[in-house]
C-alpha cells in the first residue's frame, strides 16, 4: 500500500469551470448545467508557445493552472509531474494522418512539434521553468487509474510533491469510432509525501482483484463519468468535495482495480 496526501484538486469540463466553482455541483447542492468551455489562453505560457499550443494542451494547462491557484504557497517549479491522456492529441493525429494520405505528404512543422505524447508536459516545463521529473503516460480507459498509481508511487518513493494532470478532448471522425470521448474533461491533483496545513486528505492506494468499479452517488455526476477516460476520477473528486472519508475502486486491466482510500484531513 502506498500512502500520500492530497494538497489540492482541479477540475475542468463543460459546466465545471474550476474546482471551487464545481464544489456545489459535486456536493449536489446545485444542478449540473453543461455549459460549453470557451477557448482557453494559458496564463503561464509565453506568447510564442501559447500560439502553438493545441486544444488538448490548453485543456491540460487550464486544469493545471486551476490546481496550482488553489495552492499559492507551492513552488510550482519544483513539482514533479505526471501527465495522462488516453490516446494523446486526437486532433494532431487526425491532421498528420490526413496529410500523409495526400500526394505531397506535407506535415506542418507545428503539428509535428505537437505530435509527441509528452508535448503538454514539455510546454509545462517551459512555462514553469521546472527541471523536475516528468512522466507522460497513456493507458486508454484506464489512464487516470494508472496515472494516479504512478503519481502516488513517485511521490512516496522520491519524497517530492507531484502534480497529476489527466485530460482528454473529443476526437474527430473516424477516430471517434475507436476512441470514444463524449466531452472534454480534465482533472488535476497535487500530491505531497507528508501532511501539511493545507492537506485535504490522506490518500492510500493498492491494487486489488475482483472488485466492482465505483460510481458517483450524484446521478448527474455519474452521467459524466463514462463520457471521458479522464472523468473516471469523479468518484474520488466527489469524496474530496464532500469532505468525506471512504474508498473508491478504479478499474484497471483484467480483474484488477486500484483501491483508493481517502481519510479527510479537514
Amino acid at each position: 500500500m502506498t500512502q500520500v496526501y492530497i494538497e489540492a484538486a482541479g477540475l475542468v469540463a463543460p459546466g465545471l469551470a474550476g474546482w471551487k466553482d464545481s464544489l456545489a455541483t459535486l456536493r449536489a447542492d446545485a444542478d449540473y448545467q453543461a455549459v460549453e468551455l470557451e477557448r482557453y489562453k494559458p496564463l503561464l505560457l509565453p506568447p510564442n508557445e501559447r500560439r502553438r499550443a493545441t486544444e488538448l494542451t490548453r485543456l491540460a494547462f487550464r486544469v493545471a493552472e486551476d490546481v496550482v491557484n488553489n495552492t499559492p504557497a507551492s513552488d510550482i517549479s519544483q513539482l514533479a509531474a505526471v501527465f495522462s491522456s488516453s490516446c494523446g492529441d486526437h486532433q494532431i493525429i487526425d491532421q498528420i494522418s490526413r496529410a500523409l494520405c495526400q500526394e505531397q505528404r506535407m506535415v506542418s512543422p507545428t503539428q509535428f512539434h505537437n505530435s509527441v505524447h509528452n508535448s503538454a508536459a514539455g510546454y509545462w516545463s517551459i512555462a514553469t521553468g521546472s527541471q523536475a521529473t516528468s512522466t507522460s503516460l497513456s493507458a486508454g480507459d484506464h489512464s487516470f487509474c494508472m496515472s494516479l498509481l504512478e503519481a502516488t508511487a513517485s511521490t512516496a518513493i522520491e519524497q517530492q510533491d507531484t502534480l497529476l494532470c489527466s485530460y482528454d478532448t473529443q476526437p474527430p471522425a473516424p477516430l471517434s469510432s475507436k476512441c470514444y470521448v463524449g466531452m472534454p474533461f480534465a482533472s488535476a491533483l497535487i500530491l505531497t509525501p507528508v501532511k501539511t496545513a493545507n492537506s485535504l486528505a490522506q490518500c492510500s492506494v493498492e491494487l486489488v482483484e475482483n472488485q466492482t468499479e465505483s460510481s458517483c452517488t450524484n446521478p448527474q455526476i455519474e452521467a459524466l463519468r463514462t463520457l471521458n477516460p479522464a472523468a473516471r476520477c469523479l468518484p474520488l473528486l466527489e469524496l474530496l468535495a464532500n469532505n468525506n472519508s471512504g474508498s473508491v475502486y478504479l478499474k484497471s486491466t483484467g480483474s484488477l482495480c486500484l483501491k483508493v482510500s481517502i481519510a479527510t484531513c479537514q
